[in-house]
């Protein structure tokens, strides 16, 4: 059997934000800052329409809060799959209390070696 091996260097950044009142920004405000920080095109249209948040010159990136921490491992895959790019993703944790989905996240590509 072929063994597929995805060149997989995960985690890019994680955003801690201090929540005083709870303001919290769109999702869209990190993925601008974060993408022109790293030289990327945001919101990049891959062939079959859909968006990659933003690629780089070696990343296709998902840009996700904390709480969907599973969906952007799924996103950033398809992602990678359709640019040729290392798939990434830009956790935003808006406070210490998001700290699990940072650690979920890890966990889950430590055991299946993404």
């Amino acid at each position: 059997m072929k063994r597929l091996t995805i060149l997989f260097r995960f985690i890019l950044c994680c955003i801690f934000i201090s929540s005083t009142a709870h303001a919290e920004q769109p999702e869209s405000y990190y993925q601008d800052i974060w993408c022109k920080q790293h030289e990327g095109i945001t919101d990049y249209t891959l062939s079959d329409l859909t968006r990659c948040d933003c690629l780089t010159g070696n990343h296709a990136v998902d840009v996700e809060f904390g709480r969907k921490w599973a969906e952007g491992i799924g996103q950033a895959l398809y992602y990678a799959l359709q640019t040729g790019h290392k798939a990434g993703i830009v956790l935003i944790l808006e406070s210490e209390k998001d700290y699990k989905y940072w650690l979920r996240l890890n966990t889950t590509i430590e055991h299946h070696g993404l």
